[in-house]
């Protein structure tokens, strides 16, 4: 069965982004709740519908569940904006895309936490998941995620931030 790389480096950063040092993967994730940076990018269509990762069953974290187009951790050395392309590159097949920067905040799961740069975009052109690193995806109405939510469809980290940025829309 596949699985994470655990020897991964990722930064350590204070809550504003200042790198302060390097952790891997294995102890980012191990409940030592370490503050280390990822990406996220809400890919919304010209019809107002929202494309969702199905997170396959390998996952470390949240296996299974319904999360944002594309989240990823930001690499050791690497700069913010370049972790979102590569991760929506990686995960999506998606190049030519605007990213919007929306916020950044800090989450904190039952095993780790992260200071999320959040993005959007609108594209329609075809999204063509990568299925070694998703389980699929498809575009939700803003009704069926509504709907959805607080029913273990979906990762909290997702709940939380669509609240958080789209509930009030």
């Amino acid at each position: 069965m596949k699985s994470d790389n655990q020897n991964e480096l990722f930064p350590i950063v204070d809550e504003d982004g200042n790198v302060k040092g390097s952790i891997y993967r294995a102890h980012a994730h191990d409940g030592t709740k370490i503050l280390h940076p990822v990406v996220h990018l809400h890919l919304f269509n010209s019809k107002g519908e929202l494309f969702l990762q199905k997170r396959p069953e390998w996952k470390d974290i949240q296996p299974g569940k319904w999360d944002t187009a594309t989240g990823g951790h930001v690499d050791f050395g690497e700069k913010i904006e370049d972790a979102l392309y590569r991760e929506v590159r990686e995960e999506l097949g998606v190049t030519n895309f605007i990213p919007v920067f929306l916020c950044k905040y800090v989450f904190e799961g039952i095993r780790e936490r992260e200071l999320v740069y959040v993005y959007k975009t609108v594209y329609d052109d075809p999204v063509k998941p990568d299925r070694e690193e998703l389980a699929g995806g498809r575009f939700f109405t803003r009704c069926e995620i509504l709907n959805s939510i607080g029913k273990g469809i979906f990762t909290p980290n997702f709940e939380d931030e669509y609240m958080r940025i789209f509930g009030n829309d």
